[in-house]
């Protein structure tokens, strides 16, 4: 089969397609012949040498794809899944090839209104927004999200659940157009942090946000704390803006709280447990169109250095798919 492998760390070009031997589905695991894979931050920090594998995966990127199944490894069929099923799936890494194995328990279906391609968008992003601003924000209908990144994959989805379980989004983004896809997505707090500070924002159009989801990190953090509403929680996924500093005493007054998480390095269990969740409370709003992935380019698989080049750009919205 092939890969995009890394030769060594480094800028875009060092990714190169390769053949490597193909992959032999083990004890409950599933081999998907790969339609497309997502491109994600955490692959760009991959390649620049900065989030190595976890134990046991390729060396090569890829945290989500999509196909149909080839091939069912030992006892695998009590997942209820079959050759040739339309999935989706959850990855330690790997996704940037034409063959990918996994974990039954960490694969989706997916549904008939769902083109194939555009599904290889959904299992990072839905799985780390459900994990992070349901499961552990406890975000309730009638309170205020704000989303950082509102226009990026993780924001686009983060918006829509939002919105879908009766929230009321706020959003940050750096241009009229990125707010612009926010709001029809269903946001209605537009903030573009070039120019507006989104303490003062959130604060006055809506008493403060009840969750933050902060996909920076860094001097963020704090000023996350100041837009917080009474009882507040912050879902913080990335340290991406450097290293923070927490002024303790302001989050005690705040009565609020900070949760940290990566979802990559979650024991297999605790990732399978998150799909079922995802599956049961989600995938309906998928299936009957309430929520859909948001896709700003695709590239042929051999084309990942461009895919790359554009995540680092920023100029997108939604998600960057690599095509098989």
């Amino acid at each position: 089969m092939q890969a995009v492998l890394i030769a060594h760390p480094g800028d875009a070009s060092v990714l190169e397609l390769s053949d490597v031997d193909d992959p032999r589905p083990g004890p409950g695991q599933l081999l998907i012949e790969v339609a497309a894979a997502g491109v994600n931050r955490a692959d760009v920090a991959q390649r620049q040498g900065h989030y190595p594998p976890p134990p046991g995966a390729p060396a090569w990127p890829g945290l989500e794809v999509s196909g149909t199944v080839g091939e069912l490894g030992p006892g695998a069929e009590a997942s209820g899944f079959a050759v040739g099923d339309r999935v989706c799936a959850l990855l330690g890494g790997g996704g940037y090839a034409t063959r990918v194995v996994v974990d039954s328990g960490h694969v989706l279906p997916v549904p008939d209104s769902v083109d194939l391609v555009d599904a290889a968008g959904l299992p990072e992003v839905v799985a780390t927004v459900w994990s992070n601003v349901f499961q552990l924000a406890g975000l309730r209908s009638g309170e205020t999200l704000l989303v950082h990144g509102g226009s990026s994959g993780i924001g686009t989805m983060a918006v829509q659940l939002g919105r879908a379980f009766g929230a009321r989004v706020a959003v940050t983004a750096r241009s009229a157009e990125k707010l612009e896809a926010c709001r029809e997505l269903g946001a209605s707090i537009l903030i573009d942090y070039t120019r507006d500070d989104f303490v003062e924002r959130v604060q006055s159009e809506a008493g403060g946000a009840d969750v933050v989801l902060d996909v920076v990190g860094g001097d963020y953090l704090d000023r996350n704390v100041a837009a917080l509403a009474v009882n507040g929680r912050i879902a913080n996924i990335s340290s991406s803006g450097g290293p923070a500093a927490l002024d303790l005493g302001a989050l005690m007054r705040k009565r609020g709280t900070l949760r940290s998480t990566s979802l990559r390095a979650r024991p297999d269990e605790e990732k399978a447990e998150i799909i079922r969740s995802v599956l049961e409370d989600v995938w309906p709003l998928l299936a009957d169109g309430r929520v859909r992935p948001v896709i700003g380019a695709r590239f042929p698989l051999a084309d990942a250095a461009d895919a790359h080049r554009l995540m680092e750009s920023s100029a997108h919205i939604g998600k960057i798919l690599l095509v098989v």
